[in-house]
């Protein structure tokens, strides 16, 4: 035993032959990279301290094939020693860091083999405490701590920005790293500072740190959850709105919406309108509900201590419209009504007529009323720029009118029986009634037309067998209109009267009868002149006899003619 302990303190050997990396928590496995000498007598395990002395911690017997574990503290119940030699120890810890020698033993030598344990720790995620609540421009201040924990070796930290690395700069990028060791566990904590000094851009960017650290495998990176920090900076514009965005009218309400490009925005202004030399103090809003065209002008509006101002111009639209006349008119037929409706907008308007559901392509305009001009008519204008703003006024027009008749009559073509008609015009609609002149009964056997701008016709059909004279009667709350006609007996023939014709072609009808009647009549004058010049010549040629003769003949003819014009007479 002696001759061994000599053997022990001879100088170390050469570190880094064999090294073996374990991960903190894990088995550490060491075989014994010797080969096993004839006449093996033991193995034992030992590591050497920082100042070189040995202290043994594993033997093994190749003779009895019994295990002794020396009574090392640190190493109770971690370890265990195979047949071949190979060491094991369980929970490895950072103190397991440490130089170990494998020693196989014969009587007549010793034999040694190093093996350097390294253990390795990765860090926690690392996470960004101590967070600021906002960081003002111009202003160094401190942003956060980047804290990353239990690393084996210690890890090196980095500060990002939006994925780019943060390099110190002085006064503006202040970086200090900080590592303390847990003594109890020999794991290291990282901490790093960052001191910034922000711009207006910063104002979204996006913070992050990231850990560098050594694991079995080699160099490994760790990263932390990105961080945004609310970025203080001082209004530079202010900026006037008006809302609704659409056009103005009258009776909208409009919201005018202030607001500065600071952060925070500013939370109250001062808001200038049109009529007030003072500023109006508010929040960011100031409200106005049915607004009139007086409030056409310019808006400002700034900062409470009156500096950074901005304008806009406000127009309010307005649409008036007058009718004359207006609502409800009656007039008498053949009057006069002038018509005007007169417009007053902020811009041009559209104005358009409607009678009775129908566009007019003209404005109205009575030099005479008519029948048919009476109904309800509509003056509407529109502002084409601006939604919603129209406007409308009506008219609606009476032209009454007594009663009017005209009677005609014609023999139907079965020559059985005649048609009387009563040509009515009036307004309101006269009511009609017939009646037999002389006995003064009433015929009930009308049919009406339709009653069509103020005019309609009412007829009968009758076979007298004698002659008789029919009466229409028209009656409105204007007056009561009578006329009469005589019909002869069907058996009698009589002239068929036409029956009324349009109301257009009437006058041109009436012109044109009278002139082919003035013709007839002018002939018929000229052919009577002529005839009695040709009898006084005839009358002086012949003989005083023949004269006496002729006159008694022409005496007894004279007779049968007024007897003829008698009976045609009756």
């Amino acid at each position: 035993i002696l001759k061994i302990v000599i053997s022990l303190s001879v100088s170390p050997l050469a570190l880094g032959l064999y090294t073996v990396n374990a991960v903190y928590g894990d088995t550490i496995t060491m075989p014994c990279r010797l080969e096993v000498p004839d006449g093996l007598m033991f193995g034992k395990w030992k590591y050497e301290m920082p100042n070189g002395s040995p202290v043994f911690i594993a033997f093994r017997s190749s003779t009895k094939k019994n295990v002794q574990y020396d009574d090392v503290p640190d190493y109770k119940d971690r370890l265990s020693l195979s047949e071949n030699y190979t060491l094991s120890i369980k929970n490895a810890r950072i103190s397991d860091e440490k130089r170990f020698v494998c020693m196989l033993v014969t009587e007549d030598d010793v034999s040694e083999e190093p093996t350097i344990v390294k253990v390795f720790k990765q860090p926690s995620q690392p996470e960004i405490l101590h967070q600021a609540d906002f960081l003002e421009t111009e202003k160094l201040q401190m942003l956060g701590e980047c804290v990353a924990r239990d690393s084996y070796p210690e890890g090196n930290v980095t500060w990002y920005k939006n994925g780019r690395v943060l390099q110190p700069m002085e006064e503006v990028v202040v970086i200090n790293l900080q590592k303390i060791v847990d003594k109890s566990t020999g794991l290291f904590t990282m901490t790093s500072s960052l001191q910034y000094k922000p711009t207006k851009e910063d104002a979204s960017a996006k913070f992050s740190c990231i850990v560098t650290y050594y694991g079995p495998s080699g160099q490994k990176t760790i990263q932390s959850e990105p961080v945004v920090v609310d970025v203080h900076y001082p209004t530079e514009k202010v900026t006037i709105q008006v809302l609704p965005q659409s056009t103005i009218k009258e009776g909208d309400n409009i919201t005018l919406k202030c607001s500065g490009n600071g952060n925070p925005p500013p939370q109250e202004f001062l808001f200038y309108v049109p009529g007030e030399t003072e500023g109006i103090r508010s929040s960011d809003t100031y409200i106005m509900t049915d607004v009139r065209r007086n409030a056409t002008g310019e808006y400002k509006c700034s900062l409470a201590d009156k500096s950074m101002m901005d304008a806009t111009t406000i127009t309010v639209h307005y649409l008036d419209l007058q009718l004359t006349p207006s609502g409800e008119v009656t007039k008498q037929i053949g009057e006069a009504l002038p018509v005007s409706c007169t417009i007053s907008s902020s811009r041009n308007a559209t104005v358009f007529w409607i009678k009775d559901n129908t566009r007019m392509q003209t404005s109205p305009s009575f030099s005479s009323l008519q029948y048919q001009d009476a109904g309800n008519y509509i003056c509407e204008t529109t502002l084409q720029e601006v939604e919603g703003l129209k406007k409308r006024k009506t008219l609606k027009l009476i032209v009454e009118g007594k009663p009017q008749i005209k009677m005609t009559k014609k023999t139907n073509t079965n020559k059985m029986s005649k048609t009387i008609i009563c040509h009515v015009e009036g307004f309101p609609k006269p009511a009609v009634q017939w009646t037999v002149t002389g006995s003064g009964s009433i015929i009930n056997k009308a049919k009406e037309t339709k009653y069509v701008n103020g005019k309609f016709s009412s007829k009968i059909v009758i076979a007298p067998e004698e002659n008789v004279t029919l009466t229409c009667i028209a009656e409105n709350q204007l007056e009561r209109t009578v006329t009469s006609l005589n019909v002869s007996a069907i058996s009698i023939p009589e002239y068929d009267e036409p029956e009324d014709r349009n109301d257009d072609n009437s006058e041109k009808v009436n012109d044109q009868a009278k002139l082919i009647v003035g013709i007839v009549v002018g002939l018929l004058l000229a052919a009577l002149v002529a005839g009695v010049v040709y009898w006084l010549y005839v009358k002086k040629s012949k003989t005083a006899s023949k004269h006496v003769d002729k006159d008694l003949g022409n005496i007894e003819e004279n007779k049968k003619l007024e007897e003829n014009n008698h009976k045609s007479e009756t």
